[in-house]
């Protein structure tokens, strides 16, 4: 029996891990790096034991030094969680060889479908269908896939629609798996356009019994990152669904699988055939969708599995559930992570919605792992129902400090295609899912500038009985300039006086510093305004001191959210940037860069490469010209924002107002 569980992880999984144990009665151990000693899963563990360092090479990747800690913490047990070193059959060797019990498959069985070339020559051989690639492909092969032969999470993948960029793709492919991974190998297979992603959960008890929990669709993805995972997937009929869970139960008897594992498909509904693509031999992220309509706890059958039990009969389905993944990152910046901190995270709560998180306000996002803010799942008797139910608990959240992908999320959810089941890879290319311009946009700048104006008047030691701006003579209407998270410029117009506040086309039926109501053509709407940045006092100082206002808003409502900073008059000198310059797109690590100062460069020429959240980014020439200026090196870590690099056209290098 254990006694003591360490979990070889961090974050949101390391949660989700130490609740089961709470409910088993064992003790949980967590380990973190510098960067996440504050996060929630520190506390929520019984005991802690530090990885000195940042980088997951240092910390959660270094085998030596999460042995030291297990045994330091006097754990019995080791859960090694989703990514890092989950799939790696080495560590999973080491901690049975210190006499520790490994929450997972066998060795063996993380070998044999560790690589995935081999994995496919394995199920070959077991029947399961497989795709075939070409060993000399030509034009008539087209599109192909680049895949990392050890991992996944769309990392080290690349599609190829040119022969001619296959070489490249394969390099930065290599280089990516090689970061994430610690293992450049890569494989190269058709690409099959409009295709889905459906995978089977399993689970066995490595004595050859094999249980199946059903499917899930993962269809929906970015950069071949699933966003959006539901359970049962839709609109498969029931004879491919039993060939599907067939076929995984065989993948995973091929093996004497142990533990919980997920066999994913390739499915095509043009012709209704499915091809293995790869096993999954851990705790997938999107479990919980399983878990919930097949009401079993995953991670209690992995520790079961462990300690020598047996399992269970499968539940039959109940109900739909649908889970997205929310990361920090900016739609307006083609979805690039983002880091910082996370000054409000709170979803409302309700039945049917579950939310596995790994941050709580006021935690700090790094750069140095997974964007991936919280999982919110919902589950409804139809998929309909679990759809909007989703929707609506995502866009009554509230998050602040971080952009978010949560409009994209809530399109997604109210999209009439998802909803109707038609989903498929390639479902974000063709559907319009950015985030559009709220309705209420414009009315929710005017709460942030009522609320601002509210918190004034409240600040007052002198002359409190006068209204906020109030004049003798009117000549015009005060001004509160605001720019949004996407750059757009929101400007407020209002009048104060002893009646209270006017503004053009609304009524203003009440206002406080934290919460404004409006009135537009007969239709009420409040709305929450949260203020950070200077000392509350300096706030009317500020605002009309226009140099180095720090001033942001939060405006949530039924509507929506909208993130609001107070946009100064004037631009100080010192933050002008020179014309052509090449800025970070967000915090990150410079893998390489590729000219040199005096080198002439073509529009779309890589200039230089950066790694962030264990994802490669090329930061290209804007336009034809020549290389000025290399501020950084590789190695450098950079702030979002920062110059990297200046090309000029040959124009004068004026400075941006």
């Amino acid at each position: 029996m254990i006694k003591r569980l360490m979990v070889a992880n961090r974050a949101e999984i390391a949660s989700r891990v130490f609740r089961t144990c709470r409910l088993l009665g064992i003790e949980t151990v967590a380990i973190h790096s510098d960067a996440d000693a504050g996060l929630p899963y520190v506390g929520e563990a019984d005991h802690a034991v530090h990885l000195p360092g940042n980088t997951p090479a240092e910390t959660y990747l270094d085998v030596d030094a999460v042995l030291a800690a297990a045994k330091a913490a006097g754990a019995d047990a080791i859960h090694p969680g989703y990514g890092f070193l989950s799939e790696n059959a080495a560590f999973a060797r080491a901690v049975e060889a210190a006499g520790l019990i490994w929450v997972g498959p066998t060795p063996e069985s993380i070998e044999q479908m560790g690589s995935k070339i081999g994995a496919k020559d394995l199920m070959r051989a077991a029947g399961v269908p497989v795709l075939e690639a070409p060993a000399e492909p030509t034009e008539a092969d087209l599109p192909l896939l680049v895949k990392a032969s050890a991992g996944g999470g769309g990392r080290g993948m690349r599609i190829v629609r040119a022969l001619a960029d296959l070489p490249g793709e394969i390099a930065t492919a290599e280089a990516e798996a090689a970061s994430a991974f610690g293992d450049g190998t890569v494989f190269v297979e058709p690409y099959v356009e409009n295709s889905r992603h459906v995978e089977v959960q399993v689970v066995g008890d490595g004595r050859g019994d094999v249980v199946v929990f059903g499917e899930r669709d993962c269809s929906i993805q970015r950069r071949h990152q699933k966003v959006v995972e539901e359970a049962p997937a839709p609109g498969i009929s029931e004879a491919v669904r039993a060939a599907l869970h067939e076929a995984a139960r065989n993948a995973a008897a091929a093996v004497d699988y142990r533990g919980a594992g997920t066999v994913e498909f390739l499915y095509d509904p043009a012709t209704g055939r499915f091809f293995f693509l790869e096993m999954n031999t851990r705790l997938q992220v999107e479990h919980p969708v399983s878990e919930l309509v097949h009401d079993v706890d995953l991670v209690a059958l992995q520790i079961a599995v462990a300690e020598g039990g047996s399992l269970p009969s499968a539940q039959a389905s109940a109900g739909h559930a649908i889970e997205v993944r929310l990361y920090a990152e900016d739609p307006a910046a083609d979805y690039q992570p983002q880091s910082g901190t996370l000054t409000m995270i709170d979803f409302p709560g309700q039945p049917g919605i579950r939310v596995d998180s790994g941050y709580q306000s006021g935690s700090s996002v790094s750069t140095h792992y997974d964007a991936m803010l919280a999982k919110v799942i919902a589950h409804a008797p139809t998929r309909e129902q679990a759809a909007r139910r989703l929707a609506a608990a995502l866009a009554r959240a509230k998050i602040h400090g971080l952009v978010t992908n949560r409009d994209m999320l809530v399109a997604v959810l109210r999209d009439p295609a998802f909803l109707a089941g038609e989903v498929h890879t390639a479902f974000l290319e063709g559907h319009h899912t950015d985030p559009p311009t709220h309705p209420g946009q414009g009315d929710a700048a005017v709460a942030a500038a009522l609320a601002l104006a509210e918190r004034t008047r409240e600040r007052r030691t002198v002359q409190r009985g006068i209204p906020v701006a109030y004049r003798n003579v009117v000549s015009q209407p005060q001004v509160t300039d605001f720019e949004d998270g996407a750059g757009r410029e929101l400007r407020v117009e209002w009048f104060g006086g002893r009646d209270g506040y006017t503004v053009e086309g609304l009524t203003v039926v009440d206002a406080a510093v934290d919460l404004v109501t409006l009135e537009r053509e007969g239709l009420r709407t409040s709305y929450e305004v949260r203020v950070q940045g200077h000392d509350p006092d300096d706030v009317h100082r500020d605002i009309h001191r226009d140099i180095r206002c720090d001033i942001r808003c939060d405006v949530d409502w039924p509507g929506g959210h909208l993130a609001l900073a107070v946009k100064p008059r004037f631009v100080d000198p010192a933050d002008a940037v020179a014309t052509g310059s090449l800025l970070a797109p967000m915090p990150g690590t410079v893998i390489s860069v590729d000219v040199e100062a005096g080198q002439s460069v073509e529009a779309g020429q890589t200039v230089l490469v950066l790694e962030a959240m264990k994802m490669q980014h090329r930061v290209s020439a804007p336009a034809s010209g020549t290389v000025t200026e290399i501020d950084v090196k590789p190695g450098d870590q950079v702030a979002a924002g920062a110059v990297l690099a200046v090309v000029s056209t040959g124009s004068t290098n004026e400075e941006m107002q």
